[in-house]
């Protein structure tokens, strides 16, 4: 009599999980491209026009052809070191604002409404400084005489961050009931 040995069988092979056999998420197209926004950003203002900020679109383009205006009459300090400045800064703001649609969006939250007006700062300034070029062209205002002042205004907008950002800090320690650390 011959003598078989009864080896214990290999379990079978473990089946798929069941993630693996589902078909694949559909592609979500995003609704902005960051690199098209910089890159449209080449002529500033325009890449804020692709992000459907108007109000900052305007903005960066007049600051920037203001900067080269006032560098051109003789004002080159400081709007010669505008110009980068305004350039780049254009670009980046471009490419940080289609980077936060898209964070919106993907994170489910609706986009901001394209026709609202971002702030009544934007239009206010941009009326002031319209009413100051036509007085100046009209001969009732001589801004070269007020070319020496516009320091002040620098000092005005430093004043302005540091009590915003020192408000902001309070704000967030009494929330947490924590000492402010400035």
């Amino acid at each position: 009599m011959s003598s078989q040995t009864l080896e214990p069988q290999s379990p079978p092979p473990a089946a798929l999980p069941p993630a693996a056999m589902a078909p694949a998420a559909p592609y979500v197209r995003l609704p902005k491209s960051p690199g098209l926004a910089a890159f449209l950003s080449l002529f500033p203002g325009l890449g804020q026009v692709y992000n459907g900020r108007i109000a900052r679109a305007f903005l960066f383009f007049f600051g920037w052809v203001g900067s080269i205006y006032l560098t051109s009459t003789g004002q080159e300090f400081p709007f010669a070191f505008a110009i980068p400045f305004l350039f780049f800064w254009n670009m980046i703001d471009a490419w940080k604002g289609a980077a936060a649609i898209n964070a919106r969006f993907v994170g489910g939250q609706p986009e901001v409404d394209d026709t609202a007006v971002e702030s009544p700062l934007w239009g206010a300034s941009l009326a002031l400084f319209g009413v100051l070029i036509l007085f100046n062209n009209l001969g009732w205002l001589d801004l070269e005489r007020l070319a020496r002042w516009w320091p002040i205004l620098l000092i005005a907008v430093g004043v302005y961050f540091v009590y915003a950002s020192v408000q902001q800090k309070k704000k967030a320690a009494e929330a947490t009931d924590e000492p402010p650390r400035l």
